[in-house]
C-alpha cells in the first residue's frame, strides 16, 4: 500500500496551517489589546473567566491553567477559572434549566465589573456562549471572543475579538493555541515583574 495520498492530505493540512498561521500577524494587535486587558483587571485584582464546548473548552482550560499556574516563569498565581470544567454545576444547570445556560448562569453568579469574561467557539453560533457574553455584559465584564469565520451571532456581543481567519475548526483551533500562547507570554512576563520581548 502506497503513502503517497496520506503525505498528500497531510500536506494539504500543513499547507493549510502556515497559510491560516502566515495571515495571523493582523490579529496581533487585538491579541496585545487582550494581554493589556488582562494586565490591568489582574492589576485591579479582576478574574477571567473562560468557557467553549467541546474542543473550544479544552482551549478555554487551556488559557486558564497558563494563568493559574505558569506560562514560562515562576511568578504569582492568576485568577482564571473555566466554566466548563465543573461536571456537577454543567449536569444540574442542564438538568434543572437547559444546556443554553450552563455558563450564563455561572457568569451572571460570579463575574463582577473589571472581570475578563473569554469565550471559546469555532462558529460563534452555540446559544450558550452567546447567552453568557450577554450575561457577562449585564454584569459589567469585559467580553473576549476566539471565533472563527465571521464569528457568528457571538460576534455582536464582544468587547475584543480574536477571529481565527479560516473557517475550518481544526485551524480554528490550532490558531486559538496560538493567540491564547502569545496572551500568556505578554500577561506572564508582566506577573513575573519582567518586559515581554
Amino acid at each position: 500500500m502506497s503513502d503517497a495520498p496520506a503525505r498528500d492530505w497531510m500536506n494539504d493540512q500543513l499547507d493549510d496551517l502556515v497559510a491560516s498561521a502566515r495571515a495571523m500577524e493582523e490579529l496581533l494587535p487585538t491579541a496585545r489589546s487582550v494581554a493589556d486587558l488582562l494586565i490591568d483587571a489582574y492589576g485591579k485584582g479582576g478574574i477571567l473567566y473562560t468557557f467553549g464546548n467541546g474542543g473550544s473548552a479544552a482551549d478555554a482550560q487551556h488559557f486558564s491553567e497558563e494563568l493559574v499556574g505558569h506560562y514560562k516563569r515562576d511568578r504569582r498565581p492568576l485568577g482564571a477559572v473555566n466554566l466548563a470544567a465543573d461536571p456537577m454545576v454543567l449536569t444540574c444547570i442542564a438538568n434543572d434549566y437547559s444546556y443554553d445556560e450552563v455558563f450564563s448562569r455561572p457568569v451572571e453568579g460570579l463575574a463582577r465589573p473589571g472581570d475578563v469574561v473569554a469565550a471559546f467557539t469555532t462558529s460563534g453560533k452555540s446559544p450558550n456562549v452567546v447567552a453568557a457574553l450577554q450575561a457577562a455584559r449585564r454584569a459589567g465584564a469585559t467580553t473576549v471572543l476566539f471565533a472563527g469565520g465571521d464569528g457568528g451571532p457571538s460576534l455582536q456581543h464582544a468587547d475584543h475579538v480574536l477571529l481565527a481567519p479560516s473557517s475550518a475548526a481544526p485551524r480554528i483551533q490550532e490558531l486559538h493555541t496560538f493567540l491564547l500562547h502569545v496572551i500568556c507570554e505578554a500577561v506572564d512576563a508582566w506577573a513575573a515583574g519582567e518586559s515581554a520581548a
